[in-house]
């Protein structure tokens, strides 16, 4: 599955997990991207999209 947006292209990101006595190891967070059906130049078509952009109103859903 893809893991960027196709509006704000976001994407993961990577980090460090710490424990408790400080051991470091690799992480990673995924944005929470979403497969819908948008209309894309009036054209209906099928992209991945985080949902903060669904929610915000950057995408028209087409039917």
């Amino acid at each position: 599955m893809a893991t960027v947006c196709y509006v704000c292209n976001k994407e993961r990101q990577t980090g460090s997990k710490v424990s408790h006595s400080n051991r470091h190891s690799n992480r990673r967070w995924n944005p929470n991207i979403k497969r819908v059906k948008a209309l894309v130049d009036g054209s209906p078509k099928r992209i991945y999209v985080c949902t903060r952009c669904l929610r915000s109103g950057k995408v028209v859903r087409s039917v």
